[in-house]
């Protein structure tokens, strides 16, 4: 789990009240390969704007996006 310490405006937010969390979990499915899960918690703390960061991070070049260049990048 790590605190997404970032404002809707996609400024630093110093405010621990006002962060979200990501979770991320590595599953094992065979010997030579893992599923990368990722859960984005409490976005709604972010307080005003918080359902445009919803969108962003939701959108095709979001979390997705982000995740894919994650897996191209180890499969060099």
């Amino acid at each position: 789990m790590i605190s997404w310490d970032v404002r809707p405006q996609w400024q630093i937010e110093a405010d621990p009240a006002k962060t979200s969390e990501v979770e991320v979990r590595f599953v094992s499915e065979t010997p030579s390969r893992t599923r990368v899960e990722l859960e984005h918690h409490n976005l709604e703390r972010h307080g005003e704007g918080w359902e445009q960061m919803r969108d962003a991070v939701g959108a095709p070049d979001g979390w997705d996006l982000g995740l894919r260049r994650f897996a191209e990048r180890l499969t060099r």
